[in-house]
């Protein structure tokens, strides 16, 4: 069986992707409001692809045997590339094979990886993110200078425009998270964050619990400036409206 590279059948005209990917950023701005920023960051445990990978794994070390003895252009290559003969007798040729192999394999990687994200876009996946926001959906803000394209996650779905700052949040989310739900002296950095947004925004704790549920439950049904407050600790913290409404119970505010 010969691997063939998967392509859409379907092509977007340049309207449709910029909709598609308007849809689509719009879709996870809800999420972050609702989960926090671990939406961005999904994983999925690597245990799942044990099976497959041994496989793949049996396969490169018989190749890499049978590779190392037959005659053809990996093995003149070896010749051509002695080693120096104490090396030569710790290094065998079927595992210089193999890691030369891996190299190629790095690089057949890398390539296809790329070319799953052109899947729907074609190669115009920046450009049509810059037409599609105007804002990062993690802070709100401006993208403003260089920002850099994120995938929420690898399963063939596009990547989001980030700004530099909405990206860094992002990949700190885990260090953050952590230390929000720990019982040491790190458990007061988020609180400190919130702390000073709160200030700078005079708005109270019950504001923020009013601002919070209002986002749980799509209501209305609070004061004035509560839900926008809530947006702006959800994005500055990456937390979530529920992590952030148990944390306020866990302090007793």
């Amino acid at each position: 069986m010969t691997y063939k590279r998967y392509k859409s059948e379907v092509t977007l005209s340049k309207p449709e992707k910029v909709n598609l990917l308007s849809e689509y950023i719009d879709y996870y701005e809800r999420l972050i409001n609702k989960q926090g920023l671990d939406i961005l960051n999904a994983k999925i445990p690597r245990d799942v692809f044990a099976n497959i990978m041994d496989e793949i794994g049996a396969v490169l070390n018989q190749k890499a045997i049978e590779m190392a003895i037959e005659d053809g252009p990996l093995k003149d290559f070896l010749e051509a590339n002695p080693l120096p003969p104490h090396m030569k007798e710790l290094l065998p040729d079927d595992f210089r094979v193999f890691s030369l192999i891996l190299n190629a394999l790095k690089q057949w990687v890398s390539a296809e990886s790329q070319s799953t994200d052109r899947y729907l876009l074609g190669g115009t996946a920046r450009a049509t993110c810059k037409e599609a926001v105007n804002k990062c959906i993690v802070t709100g803000e401006e993208l403003g200078e260089n920002p850099e394209l994120h995938h929420p996650l690898r399963d063939g779905r596009p990547p989001i425009l980030l700004s530099k700052k909405g990206h860094n949040l992002v990949e700190r989310k885990t260090q953050i998270n952590s230390s929000a739900n720990s019982d040491d002296d790190n458990d007061n950095d988020v609180l400190n964050i919130v702390k000073q947004i709160r200030t700078k925004k005079n708005q109270s704790w019950v504001q923020l619990r009013e601002g919070c549920n209002a986002i749980l439950t799509r209501s209305y049904n609070c004061r004035s400036g509560a839900k926008s407050f809530a947006n702006v600790v959800i994005r500055d913290t990456g937390l979530s409206a529920k992590v952030i409404l148990e944390m306020l119970d866990n302090k007793g505010l």
